[in-house]
């Protein structure tokens, strides 16, 4: 169970899923850290989560800039003695067929779908031996499976599995759990910025919701350690 004074951290906060996330964890004591590259939305989500009691401390950085990434991972690692919760929700979506890829949009897939995490992961490490804390990977379907045009979102979530899957090894022993969300089309502003590229008609009733998605991140948190969620996907209910 997670304590009443949990120190959280979401990156993507400022939307979709992420936002989700920060509302679903959001409790009188908590204190949210909550990254995001718009001010504004960022600032929404904050006032939210403080109407829910805890207390929210925006981080407007753009996770393709690495110096400020780096940056904000010494500050966050030198500023947090604890870290109870960090949920990884930034993400990216371009879409090409790989003959037609542009080398630029799969160094931005890279900055932000795998580079971020291992940074932030690595950096944050400390806090969150020191609480016995979780990493939240929040990966996709297409961590298990590519599909045509979706060749280096796929890769990155490919590689997103890969790490998730060696940190939990790596610090089971020192009482960090690592859990990997991998939900399918959601309705958020991605996917619908998803259909747009793909000339589709979007309709976000037909997907699951970012609060779905949510309340699976916060059951897998809250559970006993005596029993832990690794890997989880989750679909539209009839499919």
């Amino acid at each position: 169970m997670l304590p009443d004074s949990a120190v959280v951290l979401v990156t993507g906060a400022s939307s979709g899923i992420g936002a989700a996330i920060a509302r679903g964890l959001a409790a009188p004591g908590r204190v949210l850290h909550l990254q995001g590259r718009d001010e504004d939305r960022l600032a929404a989500i904050a006032a939210e989560v403080e109407a829910l009691g805890a207390r929210a401390v925006t981080e407007r950085i753009d996770l393709l800039d690495h110096a400020a990434t780096e940056s904000a991972a010494r500050r966050w690692a030198a500023d947090l003695p604890r870290l109870d919760v960090l949920v990884h929700s930034a993400g990216i979506c371009v879409m090409s067929e790989i003959e037609h890829v542009d080398p630029a949009d799969l160094d931005r897939h890279y900055a932000v779908n795998l580079r971020t995490p291992v940074v932030l992961s690595q950096a944050l490490t400390p806090p969150l031996v020191a609480s016995g804390g979780q990493v939240v990977f929040i990966n996709s379907g297409a961590g298990h499976q590519a599909f045509p045009a979706w060749g280096v979102y796929a890769a990155t979530k490919f590689g997103l599995r890969a790490i998730a899957d060696a940190m939990r090894l790596e610090l089971s022993g020192r009482g960090v759990r690592v859990i990997g969300i991998h939900p399918g089309r959601t309705a958020t502003p991605m996917q619908a910025e998803v259909h747009r590229m793909e000339g589709k008609d979007y309709d976000p009733t037909a997907f699951v919701t970012a609060e779905d998605v949510a309340a699976s991140v916060v059951h897998a948190v809250e559970m006993p350690r005596n029993a832990a969620i690794t890997e989880l996907s989750i679909r539209p209910g009839g499919a």
